[in-house]
């Protein structure tokens, strides 16, 4: 990355925000959060659409919009991010992360979850073919019109943010609290994306 970020001793509101956030989580500063700190207002909107969107499908729900997204794009920092995010919030187990890295699927995941990931997912690699058939899956699942717009928001928000962090060639930082096993998987996830494009 040839951006030049904000240092964290001269980094002020919601850019310093950012970086303490990370510091008493992790006690170093991400290499995204660098990235998004040069322009921490675009960041800071991008939080507020996120806050937008929860409350309506739930935490569940928006992490599995978010990981296959971010499969489908190719995107280690957001596929590791959210695994332990998912880990933390009970959505996925270990073992189910690692399946859904390396298969796109997950055992436990009943309909309603199958057909966001399914979505998500389309929206990610081919939105231009999407058609009314995969809302109408998301509705026969049981989700209302609000549902499916925060589910496209959720998507489609990743895919901003992976995006970004991807052109700018952000590095990739180990993320703590995932098994060297899960951590692998997900990079390899991403990899394979990178190389295929499939």
């Amino acid at each position: 990355m040839i951006v030049t970020t904000p240092a964290v001793d001269e980094a002020a509101g919601h850019a310093a925000e950012m970086y303490d956030e990370d510091l008493r989580a992790d006690g170093f500063v991400f290499a995204y959060t660098r990235a998004m700190a040069v322009n921490p207002e675009a960041h800071e909107a991008f939080v507020a659409l996120v806050r937008a969107i929860v409350p309506s499908i739930g935490v569940r729900t928006y992490e599995l919009a978010t990981l296959a997204a971010a499969r489908a794009i190719g995107s280690p920092h957001c596929l590791l991010a959210h695994a332990r995010k998912s880990l933390r919030a009970g959505v996925l187990d270990e073992d189910q992360l690692e399946r859904f890295a390396r298969t796109g699927t997950a055992e436990g995941l009943d309909e309603p979850d199958a057909a966001v990931v399914a979505f998500a997912e389309k929206l990610s690699v081919a939105p231009g073919n999407m058609t009314d058939a995969d809302t109408l899956r998301l509705r026969d699942a049981g989700f209302t019109d609000r549902h499916i717009v925060d589910i496209t928001l959720a998507a489609a928000a990743r895919n901003y943010f992976s995006r970004a962090l991807l052109a700018l060639a952000v590095p990739i930082d180990e993320v703590p609290g995932l098994s060297a096993e899960l951590s692998s998987a997900l990079r390899s996830a991403s990899l394979k994306r990178d190389v295929s494009g499939e």
